[in-house]
């Protein structure tokens, strides 16, 4: 995929609408889990994807800055951030995990590269911030992963 991103408003919604297609993965993950404390998991990354969807609308709204050069923008490939595959209904719970952790790690990518473009001091520690989120949900999954799936193996 060749596409790229043409302005910070086509960044911004590709990123809110990550965060709006995460919230309900994580979702479907929580009706399906088996494990008390997992569903809680995923019931409270739902709520962090919330949190960083608003991050994200005040950003876009102009509370805070965003100057970065358009050179920089177009150098961000959209094909960069998008995860493979989708959910199905008919997925294991380890398939959900592994996707889970894909999707974290685009999500990761996409707010370090975003970091790297933004000259606002600001808006280079919000994108930080989100990077640092997506990390820790995706080291969440990877225990998760080693904790169920492969010790099941």
């Amino acid at each position: 995929m060749t596409e790229r991103f043409e302005s910070v408003d086509a960044i911004l919604d590709f990123a809110i609408a990550n965060e709006i297609e995460a919230q309900q993965f994580y979702r479907d993950l929580a009706a399906k889990a088996n494990v008390p404390a997992m569903k809680q998991a995923f019931e409270d990354f739902v709520k962090e994807e919330e949190g960083h969807q608003a991050k994200l609308e005040g950003v876009k709204e102009g509370w805070l800055e965003f100057r970065a050069g358009t050179q920089k923008i177009q150098n961000l490939a959209l094909a960069d951030y998008l995860v493979e595959s989708d959910p199905k209904p008919d997925m294991t719970y380890a398939e959900a995990l592994i996707l889970a952790m894909k999707q974290e790690k685009a999500a990761y990518k996409l707010y370090s590269d975003l970091a790297a473009t933004a000259e606002a001091q600001e808006l280079r520690d919000l994108f930080l911030d989100l990077a640092a989120e997506e990390a820790k949900h995706k080291l969440r999954f990877e225990i998760e992963y080693d904790d169920v799936v492969l010790k099941e193996n």
